[in-house]
């Protein structure tokens, strides 16, 4: 999936690349869409665990970590193309995309508990964070892969994108991020 997507992807070149028969993998998988969510979720599970970490640090004010959580998800996609464009936009079997969604869930929950604690530390200011935290995730997913991605935007998009997620939710870019960019 991270060299061609989804749709170049296939049991028998997985079977290969593991060095065994494609009837092996069948045994563990009833079918291509079968294997690749659960690749699909392993994969999102890796990326998530990166968000979550940045999500449940101490010390940090909440526009600081929500900053840094988008940057760091942004900057993964944007390292590996494919593979984002496999895990957050590729048409895919409804298998996939029942764990694609799973995935969004998983992410706007973790972009909401974080809004929720900017709002009540008077960080951000009040907001449906459930629809915030959804909408964080959609704009990151649709600037980053989705049609209407701007692939030359370049250096740009990942300050762009975290200042939208920023304003979006009424909080003030950090001083620290804003003295970074300067330099």
């Amino acid at each position: 999936m991270a060299a061609g997507g989804y749709a170049s992807a296939s049991v028998t070149a997985v079977a290969g690349r593991a060095g065994v028969a494609a009837g092996s993998v069948y045994t563990h998988f009833p079918s291509k869409a079968d294997l690749f969510a659960e690749v699909f979720r392993d994969a999102n599970e890796r990326e998530l665990a990166i968000v979550n970490e940045i999500a449940a640090r101490t010390g940090e004010s909440v526009p600081e970590r929500l900053a840094e959580a988008v940057e760091a998800w942004a900057r993964r996609a944007l390292a590996s193309p494919t593979l984002a464009w496999a895990l957050m936009a590729e048409p895919v079997d409804p298998e996939i995309e029942t764990a694609r969604v799973e995935a969004k869930r998983r992410y706007r929950d973790v972009f909401a508990r974080l809004l929720d604690e900017g709002v009540s530390r008077g960080e951000i200011n009040a907001v449906d964070v459930r629809t915030a935290a959804a909408a964080i995730v959609g704009a990151m997913q649709e600037s980053l892969v989705g049609p209407m991605a701007e692939p030359a935007a370049g250096a740009g998009l990942i300050p762009a994108l975290v200042a939208f997620v920023l304003h979006a939710v009424s909080a003030q870019e950090p001083a620290r991020r804003r003295r970074r960019q300067r330099s």
